[in-house]
């Protein structure tokens, strides 16, 4: 999935308040693999909801980023 999808990888990942808990830096998570190996360990910090059509994937969050895949 993460391939499918325009945006960066990192893109994926909630910096929230619970990202923040954890003491993670944004920079550790730039490329594919350490972000699939931190939503592994940490399921909730994966944005959602991710919409996927065809062979294209996007990031609905803000909604209007959901009109393009459309």
């Amino acid at each position: 999935m993460a391939s499918m999808l325009e945006e960066p990888a990192s893109e994926l990942v909630r910096k929230d308040k619970r990202f923040k808990e954890l003491g993670l830096n944004p920079d550790d998570y730039t490329d594919k693999k350490t972000v699939i190996d931190l939503l592994l360990k940490h399921p909730e910090l994966m944005q959602r909801p991710i919409v996927i059509r065809g062979k294209r994937a996007v990031i609905a969050r803000p909604p209007e980023k959901l009109a393009a895949l459309l």
